[in-house]
């Protein structure tokens, strides 16, 4: 499938710029389409940008004409959750008409593969754990219902209208770039391992740990980190999977590993060699106190594995945060 061009929206983002890389490694040509609201024109390094808005129809099938992509990967949502509860109507805007419009004009241009960035938040409190494909899908703020109406958009879309999809839940994006090229960048950062290299690198104040009282092994939250790399990976293997004619199909993308709160502070810890002020607080409305993917699924269907440990997830970002002040 080299050669292929690969419309990458919202590649000037963080996941969507480590998949433009990965895909030009691999040979792909993608064009990436973003409207830099969020994402950084600096990130835009193995192929051409188009700028544009998934909600500007015209656009989405100018660039569509001009490129001729043989698939669509698409990055472009609003993913903070706490803004998605202050401003649910922008994320409705953005996430589900957006997409819906990105999805007609895909329609219209004869793409029948089409990759979703989704997210775990789609299944809300988990029941049982690690979480599979088949847990029930209750998500429990408005990101989450954005994305999971998504999903089941793309379910009609291909029982009615041949566009096959590979929806891709992530767990906790972690990392960067080996040659600290590209990293996480988000304005404002919310994400725990930018907001602890932070606290290290003397940028903030500390870090703020949201509840020590959970039935954990040590009271904080268990999260899984999976590498952006791995992640970028698993979006060009599912490219190929679709390219080759693959059916629709729902993965989680995580390591099946847990690591907790206070694992995480004392492992960034021992890579920065700098101790920094931790607080630890009251639990904040929402969390779940353990999330870890069964990833046994994508395995199964792309051939994928988690290449990285999460001593090199915080090395790779530890490099980025360091050596970039934004």
């Amino acid at each position: 499938m080299a050669g292929e061009t690969v419309l990458v929206v919202g590649g000037a983002g963080y996941i969507g710029s480590h998949t433009c890389l990965d895909l030009a490694n691999k040979g792909y040509k993608p064009v990436v389409f973003d409207n830099f609201s969020n994402g950084h024109r600096e990130f835009v390094r193995w192929g051409p940008a188009e700028e544009g808005d998934i909600r500007d129809r015209s656009r989405l099938e100018e660039v569509l004409a001009k490129h001729k992509p043989s698939a669509i990967l698409h990055f472009a949502a609003l993913i903070e959750v706490g803004e998605s509860v202050k401003d649910p109507v922008s994320f409705y805007d953005n996430n589900v008409i957006g997409t819906l419009t990105l999805l007609s004009a895909a329609q219209t241009a004869g793409i029948k593969a089409f990759v979703f960035s989704s997210t775990c938040a789609t299944y809300g409190l988990p029941q049982s754990v690690p979480l599979d494909e088949t847990h029930r899908q209750v998500p429990i703020n408005p990101y989450g219902r954005t994305k999971y109406i998504v999903e089941q958009a793309l379910a009609d879309y291909d029982h009615y209208k041949g566009l096959r999809s590979v929806i891709l839940r992530y767990f906790n994006a972690a990392g960067a770039d080996f040659e600290g090229r590209i990293g996480e960048w988000h304005q404002p950062e919310t994400h725990a391992i930018p907001l602890a290299i932070d606290a290290a690198l003397g940028r903030r104040q500390g870090f703020k740990v949201f509840g020590s009282d959970y039935e954990t092994r040590d009271g904080t939250c268990v999260r899984d980190y999976i590498h952006v790399l791995d992640l970028a990976d698993a979006h060009v293997r599912a490219v190929e999977y679709l390219l080759k004619g693959g059916d629709s199909v729902a993965l989680n993308l995580g390591t099946g590993t847990g690591t907790t709160v206070k694992e995480l502070l004392g492992a960034i810890e021992d890579v920065s060699k700098r101790p920094f002020p931790v607080e630890y607080i009251g639990r904040r409305e929402g969390d779940s106190h353990t999330l870890v993917a069964n990833n046994d699924k994508a395995r199964d269907v792309l051939g994928w594995a988690p290449q990285y440990d999460l001593s090199q997830i915080i090395q790779s970002a530890w490099n980025w945060h360091s050596r970039s002040n934004h």
